[in-house]
């Protein structure tokens, strides 16, 4: 009988080691399942299509691609019109990138297939909001 209590604690520790174990792993993929709406650089990736308003409004459209954690590629305005090359980041679902050529730069938040934010500019700024294309 006297080796039945230690053996009955070990096999009590083992259940109680795997439940957290399980516990633990169930609210690892919790926290997965709600930050995956959150963009990563490589969600990014592709075509994007939006609208900018403030000091100077219009359209636009956002060819994107990752290189490393980095983006960079183009982006085409209708105001001032043109084709123009950006480069930025996203960290934790914060997106900045800037169209150095034309001074303007940009801020937001990106979730999922949408993104949007604020903008700077010698011009002035306003507000910007995309979604993605393809």
């Amino acid at each position: 009988m006297t080796h039945v209590q230690p053996l009955r604690r070990k096999v009590t520790a083992m259940w109680i080691a795997a439940l957290l174990a399980l516990a633990c792993s169930g609210a690892a993929l919790a926290g997965t399942a709600s930050t995956s709406h959150v963009a990563t650089a490589s969600g990014l990736a592709g075509k994007w299509t939006g609208h900018y308003g403030g000091a100077v409004s219009g359209h636009f459209t956002i060819h994107w691609r990752k290189t490393g954690s980095m983006l960079h590629g183009t982006i085409t305005l209708s105001r001032p019109q043109g084709k123009y090359g950006i480069s930025g980041s996203v960290t934790n679902g914060k997106i900045k990138f800037g169209a150095v050529s034309v001074g303007a730069e940009y801020k937001g938040k990106v979730r999922g297939t949408s993104m949007s934010g604020t903008w700077t500019s010698p011009q002035g700024g306003g507000s910007w909001s995309a979604t993605k294309a393809s």
